[in-house]
């Protein structure tokens, strides 16, 4: 058989540094690996029980939010960031963040499963689709994902993909955080801390690989970026106070709620090389301690703890990862 090369095909050689922190990157997600079948959440079931209708109903629908957006970014956000990515390193790191979303998602289905009967898990499904806020987030977001097409719309999708990863998560991660930290649904949250810990890491990565691309473009298409990165920027944020309005309404928790999404969303910009936007008052001091993704468990032989890892765990601090 004879064959007309006309592309030279490469492999991934992991045995040169193609720059000087995806690989880094790679050995910190490896060791973050973990499935939600390795927890029991059957142990929130007492709790469950307890909870007020009110309760229920605000716990399912942050769940619920939540799959939709892991959904969205497992299946539409990382390939569209890995299909103008060229180097093949970063293209291993996106594809492993993009099946560690596939687990987020299918980690809540495991909540589900265990909380709910298939009437209500059927019920829930509707209203994700249903529900026109929530609907409108997954719009804007895709607006973007399905027109990446050069490195401009590139950094563009990147730049969404931070603020869903840094900030648009954290309405949703809002009320485990808070139940967890009074002792309620721990088996749950700790499914939650285990995500957030993976999204901190993704929010990094991906904010790295946009200051890079934005960097090299000239000054005068800099500043369209920009006043595009914040149009994006504000339109989500907007979206999201409504969607915290409505269904943190009957919690008493809105403000706080609101306020921990403005914090998160500095966190975002800062990600991506800017200065943060808001003035942020006193973030819930029980939630604020569930932000940390420093090793903890509960309890070491009932609950598998984001201590739990296959190697060892330290801290991604900015500085590991000067370009």
């Amino acid at each position: 058989m004879t064959f007309n090369l006309k592309t030279i095909h490469k492999a991934v050689n992991w045995n040169v540094e193609d720059d000087g922190f995806t690989q880094a990157f790679w050995d910190q997600n490896v060791k973050q690996f973990w499935l939600p079948e390795e927890i029991s959440v059957s142990k929130d079931l007492k709790i469950w029980a307890d909870l007020s209708e009110n309760e229920k109903e605000l716990y399912k629908k942050v769940l619920a939010g939540l799959t939709l957006l892991d959904t969205k970014q497992g299946n539409n956000g990382v390939p569209s960031m890995m299909s103008l990515t060229e180097d093949l390193q970063r293209k291993a790191v996106l594809s492993f963040m993009g099946t560690m979303e596939e687990i987020h998602a299918k980690s809540y289905s495991s909540i589900f499963m265990t909380l709910l009967t298939t009437s209500q898990i059927d019920e829930l499904f509707k209203w994700i689709e249903t529900e026109p806020t929530l609907q409108r987030k997954a719009e804007l977001i895709l607006a973007q994902y399905e027109n990446t097409n050069d490195k401009r719309s590139l950094y563009l999708s990147m730049v969404t993909s931070v603020f869903l990863e840094s900030f648009l998560f954290y309405s949703g991660f809002f009320y485990p955080l808070y139940l967890a930290g009074q002792g309620k649904m721990v088996a749950s949250g700790e499914i939650i801390s285990l995500i957030l810990r993976d999204e901190s890491l993704h929010g990094k990565y991906i904010g790295l690989l946009a200051q890079e691309i934005y960097d090299n473009f000239k000054d005068e298409e800099k500043l369209k970026l920009k006043k595009e990165m914040y149009k994006i920027f504000e339109d989500l944020m907007e979206n999201e106070i409504e969607y915290t309005k409505k269904i943190y309404k009957e919690s008493g928790l809105v403000e706080e709620v609101i306020t921990f999404l403005k914090y998160n969303s500095n966190r975002a910009l800062e990600n991506l090389g800017f200065d943060k936007y808001y003035e942020v008052g006193e973030i819930n001091p029980i939630v604020l301690n569930g932000l940390s993704t420093e090793t903890k468990s509960h309890d070491f032989f009932s609950t598998k703890g984001n201590g739990y890892q296959k190697g060892i765990y330290e801290e991604l601090e900015d500085e590991d990862f000067i370009i």
